[in-house]
């Protein structure tokens, strides 16, 4: 059974990222003494060097091209980063190749799925204590043709949403969703796989991500073993 395209307008979505990475310029220039403009130059060349962000800007990333990403609007770099730093394995819809733009319909969903993969990282490494991080709460809008792999039939997509193993589980939806963009697909909406009864989206378009804009700022207090809650977030201020 093939996924159904049909129209979506999604206001308000929700896509946490780690609240270190909405710090403005190179996160590079911490390791710089002040003023010491002539090293901190060094150490933006070495950076620039590895960051596949620019690599993308240059054209050198072969699964998404400099055609595709996004200048001169808000937060575009948190955007573009997205679509070009993935994972080594990939996501659930997208190859190590090319990321994606992924976000919860509802926060609470945001939040179990970004809570289910910072625990599973906390049992590889077999860390005990409570781990406490923030993660920024970025918005964005949608206005498209997407795929749908909602059916009233529960088990007409099962293969493409299954919990795990991973990186196993992500084989065929990374087949499904790589067919999908070599037919022009935008992307896809489909029930969550962390949050029971929630939706999430997956954008394969940059300049289809609209009006992005940051949102509260989430402390999460997670501790491995310990079954998450929504009690184990709460807003905090963000520093002027």
């Amino acid at each position: 059974m093939k996924p159904a395209r049909r129209d979506i307008s999604l206001s308000d979505t929700h896509r946490l990222i780690p609240s270190k990475y909405s710090r403005t310029g190179t996160v590079l220039s911490e390791l710089s003494e002040e003023g010491d403009d002539e090293f901190l130059r060094d150490l933006v060349s070495i950076d620039a060097a590895t960051n596949t962000r620019l690599k993308a800007d240059e054209g050198l990333l072969p699964g998404i091209g400099v055609h595709e990403l996004l200048y001169g609007v808000s937060y575009s770099t948190v955007v573009n980063a997205a679509f070009t730093h993935a994972s080594p394995y990939g996501g659930r819809f997208n190859t190590s190749e090319r990321g994606a733009w992924y976000a919860g319909i509802e926060r609470d969903t945001s939040m179990a799925e970004v809570a289910f993969h910072k625990l599973r990282q906390l049992e590889e490494v077999s860390w005990s204590d409570e781990e406490v991080s923030t993660y920024d709460d970025y918005l964005a809008d949608f206005r498209a043709e997407f795929e749908s792999l909602f059916s009233e039939n529960p088990r007409a997509f099962v293969d493409f949403l299954r919990p795990g193993p991973i990186p196993e589980c992500y084989r065929k939806p990374q087949e499904l969703a790589s067919e999908l963009i070599a037919r022009g697909s935008n992307g896809i909406l489909y029930p969550s796989v962390r949050h029971a009864s929630g939706s999430c989206v997956v954008c394969s378009r940059p300049a289809l991500v609209y009006h992005v804009r940051r949102g509260a700022r989430l402390e999460f207090r997670l501790k491995a073993g310990r079954r998450f809650t929504t009690s184990q977030v709460r807003k905090v201020a963000i520093p002027s």
